[in-house]
């Protein structure tokens, strides 16, 4: 499945330019994750690599389908320079393991934890996951693959990501647009969530 990954490289550059810095992590039993750095004009991306190779599947089916299944890589964007956000690198590959180490499907609408803060001093320890195709579009494979969405991850405050539990992803992304909230800023505080 390294074709995959070429594609995907390939569309992330064609949408984002080139990476400026790019690392790679290896869990036990899972294959290579990659993160690709993208920096232009103040605001810092950060895109997986790897987590497309195979489709996720169904944690309740008998047996994966090898070819068959939602593929995606993950997205998240902060302002640069007002953290150390590239400590998110190994995070965002945890993250992106998720579905090989614990056979969950991400997508639109999921919290992603990882019980500890995304970089130094960050007050988000979660993600919300939103919808694909506004930064980087879907990539189409050849039949019987699935396409691989990039999704883009938000970061939430544990209140968020309590809030939103019971709430629903609709209501808490309304919340943050009503309240003007900087998305990007990796030093936000939480919305409010009692009005």
């Amino acid at each position: 499945m390294s074709d995959v990954l070429e594609l995907v490289e390939a569309r992330l550059r064609t949408a984002l330019g080139a990476p400026d810095a790019r690392a790679a992590v290896t869990f036990l039993g899972t294959d290579r994750i990659e993160v690709l750095r993208f920096a232009d004009d103040g605001v810092v991306r950060y895109a997986t690599l790897g987590m497309s190779a195979q489709p996720m599947s169904d944690p309740t089916a008998v047996v994966a389908d090898p070819l068959r299944g939602p593929r995606a890589e993950l997205v998240l964007t902060v302002r640069g320079g007002r953290a150390d956000t590239d400590k998110v690198l190994r995070p965002l590959a945890v993250l992106a393991a998720s579905p090989q180490v614990e056979g969950v499907i991400v997508a639109p609408g999921a919290s992603l934890d990882v019980g500890d803060p995304l970089w130094p001093g960050a007050p988000f320890t979660s993600v919300l996951v939103a919808e694909p195709g506004g930064l980087v579009e879907d990539l189409e494979l050849d039949e019987p693959l699935d396409p691989v969405r990039f999704l883009p991850l938000l970061p939430m405050t544990p209140n968020e990501a309590a809030w939103k539990r019971v709430h629903g992803a609709d209501a808490l992304q309304e919340r943050w647009l009503r309240h003007g909230t900087d998305l990007r800023d990796p030093l936000r505080s939480g919305v409010p969530l009692d009005d």
